[in-house]
């Protein structure tokens, strides 16, 4: 772009990439050159990210002309693009009958196309990515060679003639042409199968997925059991926004980021046209994408309803990227598959984003925004390069690098030995990527966790620093950290709810109040450490954390007294008691949580949500919050929303959220036979106000004028807003996240920046 304004406005100079960026040098008329920097501030090309423009003066004559030259040796950045959605320029060329890429499922420019998912090595050039086979024609040489065109350098572009070509094949080995289906071509033979009730694999941008018709329950059913994915919502994707309109409401806001470069998932509210019961079991929130790439744009022309497009793979495993493999393992799930001679080079997930308080947050950084960096704030100038390996659940990991830090793409959970096998894959590949040399491993706290006893491991075998970090701190100081508060600032309140992590003092922590700047934490408050018996059974039973609740707060006698004639009290009664009772006394097998995810899990259960079990990590609190009545949240006065105290813990003197009196309203409700969705309206509203009087309660004392919100449970729109709105209308500045996820999928990020701080003040 540099060089095309440069021939527009009749300057001299050159251009060329260096260690800090884009370095221009000019000579011309002033007011011209003012016009380029205008330029470049106010519309960059569509994958540039102008951070600042500084300038002086030029000590040397330069050359008539105006040349790009090679980067400096040695000094390139090798900083790698996220993958982009398919742009304008291109979508318009494959739908021309009269330009020669008329229906070619893999155009691209410099302005759109695969990055991450292609690259094998540095430097970012050809050869090193997977688009190293298909030697460019010549009308293809002709675009790379000149700068005049928008395919200058454009490392993946090719065509009919040069380029990967997609193929339709059954998964069963046997043979079909695409004439069967279609009379264009294999792309448009899978929207035939897809209006047909067929299940097909699609090889996409950075993996395998598995599509079918949105509106066929039928075929969602066969996905499901396919997958053996039983509730957890599915993806879908719609040809259009006009289309996608008519199945969710979609604001200025959610419409922004679904067409956006990173083109993600976005949680939609459901309304309008019918989908199958089977897309989002429970749910108001269906997540919906648009084709990010032209193979998507071709398949779903003609398709008039949203396809499912989810990943393809068995539920917790990584999503398939291997053509054999992916014949092999989704062969009893898709009688077909489209699938192409590109080599995936990284496996990518889609990202997920949801539009909270007017911004689009995200809740999964994958294809789109991975790897793509984030500045550390001001006083981190001089971290050195550290590799953060993050949690175990919704595993990201961070590598520091020349006072960036680059987070990986979603990994999943490591539970799984694919997953684990998969994130030590990525690790290695990001490090090689951006030419980071670790001179510290920073780990979460929790001594069974995999990705720490990897960090322990690489560490004393290299002998480089291990810092160990508290999860709920790492939650923190990735809020302030992708909100650029600086390393001298003075500690925030840091409210982190989330499920459940590894504290201090060597209990479950997961509803904490910490006094936390980058380098420390003071943990000043909690909410009530209540007993999870059978231990991670009590994480996927919600009906055992109801019982340890009920318990813990009034007791078996009181529960009977006052109510018996409650069904919940009946099925609680039918279950072993007087083994809970004994585990919960004796401590065997039910450590105590003061987690806030285990709390929402025991309200579900009250109300009969999942009582029994959940059937993905997440769902009774997801059900919970899409029972809330909105008009009750929005009308009903606070003076019904459900009351919390704030005690001290014995011993300890520790300030706790107390949720007594919340279960004798919300049963005393039940009593009454009050709906299920006002009540689930007046227990969100009712933790919201308790969580904002203990800030006030602990600001007492003049220690923080601003709030850093993070953890899991905040992935929930209304618990979120109201305890945000309510804490800047009590004062409060309010620190949140956007460029991260808030549950463990941002975590590495708060590690990287904790551990740079450290090492910085060695």
């Amino acid at each position: 772009m540099v060089w095309r304004l440069a021939q527009e406005l009749s300057l001299s100079g050159e251009v060329l990439n260096d260690g800090e960026g884009v370095l221009i040098r000019v000579i011309g008329e002033e007011s011209a050159i003012t016009c380029m920097l205008d330029r470049l501030r106010d519309r960059p090309p569509p994958l540039a990210r102008v951070e600042r423009i500084e300038s002086r003066s030029l000590d040397r004559p330069l050359a008539p002309g105006f040349r790009i030259v090679e980067s400096r040796d040695g000094q390139a950045d090798t900083e790698i693009a996220p993958d982009a959605a398919l742009c304008a320029d291109c979508a318009a060329e494959i739908l021309d009958p009269y330009r020669r890429r008329f229906r070619y499922a893999f155009t691209t420019c410099t302005n759109c196309g695969p990055r991450y998912s292609v690259v094998t090595g540095i430097p970012y050039d050809r050869a090193a990515t997977t688009m190293a086979p298909f030697a460019l024609c010549p009308e293809c040489g002709r675009e790379y060679g000149d700068p005049a065109d928008r395919r200058f350098h454009a490392e993946a572009t090719a065509c009919h003639v040069c380029g990967p070509r997609a193929r339709l094949v059954r998964c069963d080995g046997r043979a079909v042409t695409y004439e069967s289906f279609s009379m264009l071509d294999d792309c448009d033979a899978v929207c035939t199968l897809l209006q047909r009730g067929h299940i097909v694999a699609i090889k996409a941008i950075g993996g395998y997925q598995l599509a079918c018709d949105a509106t066929n329950a039928e075929a969602v059913a066969r996905l499901r059991a396919g997958k053996r994915r039983d509730a957890k919502p599915l993806a879908l994707m719609a040809r259009d926004l006009d289309m996608l309109r008519h199945y969710g409401r979609v604001d200025a806001v959610a419409a922004q980021a679904l067409t956006s470069a990173a083109a993600p998932i976005v949680l939609l509210e459901a309304d309008g046209r019918p989908l199958a019961e089977g897309i989002a079991p429970g749910l108001r929130t269906v997540g919906f994408m648009l084709p990010s790439t032209p193979l998507h744009v071709l398949i779903l022309r003609r398709m008039n309803r949203p396809v499912v497009m989810t990943s393809g793979n068995v539920t917790d495993e990584p999503q398939i990227i291997d053509d054999r493999e992916a014949l092999d393992r989704l062969g009893g799930i898709a009688e077909f598959a489209l699938t192409h001679d590109r080599r995936i080079a990284t496996r990518l997930d889609d990202s997920v984003m949801r539009v909270m308080e007017g911004a689009a947050r995200v809740l999964r950084r994958g294809r789109g925004l991975a790897p793509a960096s984030i500045a550390l704030p001001e006083g981190f100038c001089g971290a050195p390069d550290l590799a953060a390996f993050g949690a175990d659940l919704k595993n990201a990991f961070c590598v520091v690098k020349g006072g960036r830090a680059v987070m990986s793409q979603h990994i999943g959970d490591l539970d799984a030995v694919a997953t684990f096998d998969d994130f030590r894959r990525s690790l290695d590949h990001l490090l090689a990527l951006v030419e980071a040399t670790p001179r510290a491993f920073a780990a979460d706290l929790h001594p069974e966790y995999r990705s720490g006893k990897l960090a322990r491991a690489l560490a004393r075998d290299s002998g480089r620093t291990l810092i160990e970090i508290q999860h709920h701190h790492a939650h923190v100081a990735a809020c302030l950290a992708e909100n650029g508060r600086p390393l001298a600032a003075t500690p925030v309140l840091g409210i982190v709810l989330d499920g459940l992590g590894w504290g201090e003092d060597g209990t479950i922590w997961g509803g904490e109040f910490l006094l936390a700047d980058y380098r420390s934490s003071r943990r000043l408050g909690s909410l009530k450490p209540v007993a999870m018996p059978g231990g991670d059974a009590a994480s996927r039973e919600p009906w055992r954390n109801l019982y340890a609740h009920l318990t813990a707060e009034m007791g078996w006698d009181e529960l009977t007294m006052n109510f018996a004639e409650l069904e919940l009290y009946r099925d609680l009664a039918r279950r072993p008691r007087a083994t809970l009772d004994a585990m919960i006394r004796g401590g065997a097998n039910a450590p105590k949580a003061s987690s806030c995810g285990r709390l929402f899990d025991a309200v579900a259960a009250a109300l009969g949500i999942c009582r029994e079990r959940q059937l993905h990590e997440g769902e009774a609190a997801a059900r919970l919050e899409a029972l809330v009545c909105t008009r009750t949240l929005r009308d009903e006065g606070d003076v019904l929303a459900y009351p919390f105290t704030i005690p001290n813990l014995r011993g300890s003197g520790l300030p706790y959220v107390e949720p007594l009196a919340m279960w004798r309203a919300l049963l005393g409700d039940l009593i009454l036979k009050t709906p299920a969705p006002v009540i689930a309206a007046r227990f969100h509203k009712g933790l919201a106000k308790i969580i904002t009087a203990m800030a006030k309660q602990l600001a007492g004392a003049g220690m923080f004028d601003t709030v850093a919100l993070s953890g899991g449970c905040f992935q929930n729109k209304i618990l979120f807003e109201e305890t945000s709105r309510r804490l800047r209308d009590a004062g409060f500045a309010v620190l949140s996240h956007a460029l991260v996820p808030p549950n463990d999928g941002g975590i590495a990020l708060g590690q990287a920046a904790i551990a740079a701080a450290r090492l910085l003040a060695c």
